[in-house]
């Protein structure tokens, strides 16, 4: 375990201001934090921005919205490609197969159908 400033974010500064609004030293061992001083933190941060699932569901809803205008980086997202401007011509393999094979969303599972033509063809297909 390390001191607050390091161990809580990744980002020293923003670390150091929150520990003072919420009258904690920063330079304190985190297994050394009472229960008091964890949940002083704790309402900082939550005063500060969104967190956790309120994040997480904000930025769907931001991925959504620019599908749903049809903006450049939802149509990449859609296609689940690279968004930010990466390089797609010798990187980004993953991303380009899964594109290219289904645009990365899974199959749906039906029945196979053989249908026996004349001259030892055989016609496939899949129901659903």
């Amino acid at each position: 375990m390390g001191r607050v400033d390091l161990d809580l974010w990744h980002r020293q500064e923003r670390a150091k201001k929150l520990a003072a609004k919420a009258n904690v030293d920063h330079t304190k061992k985190i297994r050394d934090l009472t229960e008091d001083e964890i949940n002083h933190l704790r309402q900082e941060i939550e005063k500060e921005g969104r967190v956790e699932g309120d994040l997480r569901k904000e930025i769907q809803m931001n991925i959504r919205r620019l599908i749903e205008i049809q903006a450049y980086r939802g149509i990449r997202h859609r296609r689940n490609l690279p968004v930010r401007g990466q390089r797609t011509h010798t990187n980004a393999r993953t991303a380009r197969v899964r594109a290219r094979r289904g645009r990365g969303k899974k199959k749906v599972l039906g029945r196979r159908v053989s249908i026996l033509l004349g001259c030892g063809r055989v016609l496939s297909l899949f129901r659903s």
